[in-house]
């Protein structure tokens, strides 16, 4: 750019001396250069001041690594490189014979545990009859007990009372005696029953009620067995991430893809909108890099055009002056990189109307007015255009 205006002003003073036939002289000549020299000095310093310039300005996208969720091999590739995808499509599907057979035993154990579940449960209802006969049982026995030892009660007082005249004889008491001792007998081995029945209703309660959030443990476990099965089998069908572009397919059927990350099996470009430009500017220029401020550029591949746009954003850090944790001590020498300011551009076309891929480069410039008093923002557009007017003859930075 600095060779643009020396020359531009060169041939500005070649047609002056000959148009207005000034001699050339130790006068005209050196008042040429330093008159050149100062006029020169002030634009430059005046224009690289107010409106800052990206010598190497690209497109940046974002491309998406894609790895299976599953390890297996490759049974077809559906997606055609480079041909747009919507969200949700195939992009290749993976051998999924395992995966179905998983699926089949996980359903057939869901559907014995919950077999088991529903016996569990008949068997507590089963205990808790039991329990209940036992119940009655006891209650009976103690019933029994009760009207026997009345009946022995009332034969021995009467006996004890009527002595010779007693109405029951010594055999008659002997035989209530041994019918309530049968009785507490029987009430003993009823209650005996009860404990055994209650012990064994707790018993199959525990298990019949060992539930989380409503569902039998085991089957719960199997029935997140299953949802785990069917992701798997899932997982065989590779899909589009989102609306966006596959590209430089290399995969094709009986390539093993593996869920490692470090080895994707495809590299996707997703749509994210409109196209961005990232700028690099030096760090004097932050000052005047305002969000929002019109921005100018051009293309090594569109030579003679010139794109408007604005500045979006200035990105809060330099990636020079990053420092990680990992083990080892920074080293000077890290400190003599120059660090760059990175600008991000949008521009008002877009630039699929001129079929151009991702990565398009070239030179940015951000037109800052205020406090231009000289208004060398039309020095800076002239240079711009004259540079990608000489794009057609090679790219020049």
């Amino acid at each position: 750019m600095d060779m643009l205006i020396i020359l531009t002003y060169t041939a500005l003073c070649i047609g002056i001396f000959k148009l207005f036939k000034i001699p050339l002289n130790k006068w005209s000549v050196p008042t040429a250069v330093l008159g050149g020299i100062g006029i020169l000095s002030t634009i430059m310093i005046a224009m690289n001041y107010n409106h800052p310039y990206a010598k190497f300005s690209k497109e940046v996208f974002v491309s998406v690594p894609i790895i299976p969720q599953v390890t297996g091999t490759v049974k077809e590739v559906h997606a055609k490189a480079n041909v747009p995808v919507k969200k949700g499509d195939i992009l290749f599907t993976l051998e999924n014979d395992k995966q179905r057979i998983a699926l089949r035993k996980a359903k057939a154990a869901l559907e014995e545990a919950k077999s088991i579940a529903y016996q569990k449960d008949q068997g507590l209802v089963s205990a808790i009859a039991n329990t209940e006969k036992a119940q009655a049982a006891v209650q009976k026995a103690e019933a029994n007990l009760n009207r026997t030892f009345s009946t022995y009660q009332r034969y021995t007082e009467a006996h004890t009372k009527g002595g010779e005249n007693s109405p029951f004889t010594d055999g008659q008491i002997e035989r209530q005696k041994e019918l309530y001792n049968s009785a507490k007998a029987s009430v003993d081995i009823a209650h005996s029953t009860l404990d055994a029945a209650e012990s064994e209703q707790e018993r199959v309660r525990l298990d019949a009620d060992s539930n989380i959030y409503g569902e039998n443990t085991r089957v719960a476990q199997l029935i997140e067995a299953v949802k785990q099965a069917e992701l798997d089998l899932e997982y065989t069908i590779v899909r589009a991430p989102a609306d966006g572009i596959p590209t430089q397919i290399a995969l094709a059927p009986g390539f093993r893809s593996a869920s490692i990350p470090l080895r994707p099996s495809m590299v996707f470009i997703p749509d994210t909108g409109k196209r961005q430009i990232a700028g690099m500017f030096w760090q004097n220029s932050l000052r005047r890099l305002q969000p929002g401020l019109e921005t100018e550029m051009i293309l090594d591949s569109q030579p003679g055009k010139v794109f408007t746009g604005k500045l979006v954003s200035v990105l809060p850090a330099m990636r020079e002056g990053e420092v990680q944790a990992n083990g080892t001590l920074v080293s000077a020498s890290t400190l003599t990189r120059h660090g760059f300011a990175v600008g991000i551009i949008e521009l008002d076309e877009d630039l699929d109307n001129y079929e151009l891929p991702m990565g398009v480069q070239g030179q940015a410039v951000v037109l800052n007015h205020e406090g231009d008093i000289l208004h060398t923002s039309i020095v800076r557009r002239v240079l711009l255009r004259m540079m990608s007017w000489l794009k057609y003859v090679w790219p020049m930075k």
